[in-house]
């Protein structure tokens, strides 16, 4: 296999973490004012999938049966992809340190490798443990989880559950496409997951509020709808349609490591939008997701297969939206850790 096509989809892997991770900054002072998370995920998803529309119209010309056909892959997208990784993320943070929800959510890649490991009943290789470990090490750094706070079950249990969310994303995007372009699976994903993050709303679940009064961005006072409309199209319509694309251009091992610099991204952003304070171990722990990047793909490279797609194949055939992120994921979040999908 060529790695030049891995380097486009670790390129294009990056835009999706950038864009993924400029999401708090944007999205934080609606939520200092009277939004909910609920809501103002509900509002950019749906903004997101309406800006994706016409472009996911025209990637389906003549070929728009493949909705139909790949129905289980954008119900899971939706359902896990769009909703599940927030949801159990908010009701984890309403319990427990953000930090550590965000730390325990981020191990998805971690999940990933145990799993393949389990099913394929073959041990990864040293470099994909190495970088596993390295990378971790530089998420711990850059969320700089709090020791503080009562880390109740069911907020550990919640964060859990995020965590698995977010590995299932990775695993759903990168199977068989079966002629569904990605930014159909995005688009379709974002607005199905706009009807079920409604019913959840209305089932009194999680808080559900908004507001139509000015908010305060970057320093000026504005209209509401300008960061939700950034956020939106920035942080929802252009990352998941590049997540998307990444995960099936990667696997959904390497695409998960990838996304690990997401909060790292957050991280940078906070502090060149807001102003929040960048650490020197935040920028050492940026570096070492890197490194642990770089490890997992130098195993790639050496051995085409995916891991975890061997392991997919070895469990049987699975719907194709296997529901088991994006996460996504954090909204209102302390230095470095503010992050959300």
């Amino acid at each position: 296999m060529s790695h030049h096509p891995t380097t486009r989809g670790l390129l294009v892997a990056l835009v999706a973490a950038t864009s993924f991770g400029v999401s708090g900054a944007l999205v934080k002072p609606l939520l200092e004012g009277d939004w909910s998370p609920a809501a103002a995920v509900t509002v950019r998803a749906l903004v997101g999938g309406l800006v994706l529309v016409p472009f996911a119209l025209r990637a389906l010309r003549g070929r728009r049966r493949t909705l139909w056909t790949a129905r289980w892959r954008i119900l899971g997208m939706a359902v896990v992809g769009v909703v599940g990784t927030q949801v159990f993320y908010f009701a984890a943070v309403r319990r427990i340190p953000v930090g550590t929800a965000i730390l325990i959510e981020y191990m998805a890649p971690l999940l990933l490798v145990a799993v393949a490991w389990v099913v394929t009943r073959r041990r990864p290789a040293a470099v994909v443990l190495i970088g596993a470990a390295v990378a971790a090490g530089g998420l711990v750094l850059v969320v700089s989880p709090s020791g503080g706070g009562r880390l109740d079950p069911i907020g550990l249990a919640s964060a859990a559950v995020a965590m698995v969310c977010c590995a299932a994303y990775f695993v759903i995007a990168a199977r068989p496409t079966e002629g569904l372009p990605p930014v159909a699976l995005a688009c379709a994903g974002l607005l199905l997951g706009v009807v079920v993050l409604a019913i959840v709303g209305l089932t009194g679940l999680v808080p559900y509020t908004a507001s139509t009064a000015p908010v305060e961005l970057f320093g000026a006072t504005t209209a509401w709808w300008v960061p939700m409309l950034a956020v939106g199209v920035v942080a929802t319509a252009i990352s998941y349609a590049a997540s998307i694309t990444a995960t099936t251009m990667l696997g959904s091992r390497l695409a998960s490591f990838v996304g690990l610099l997401e909060v790292a991204a957050a991280a940078l952003w906070a502090w060149i939008l807001l102003g929040e304070s960048l650490t020197l171990l935040q920028g050492l722990g940026g570096a070492a997701i890197l490194a642990g990047i770089a490890f997992v793909r130098s195993d790639r490279e050496g051995r085409p297969e995916d891991a975890v797609a061997e392991a997919a194949s070895d469990i049987g055939p699975v719907p194709q939206a296997a529901p088991v992120p994006d996460v996504g994921t954090p909204d209102a979040a302390p230095p470095g850790a503010s992050v959300e999908r």
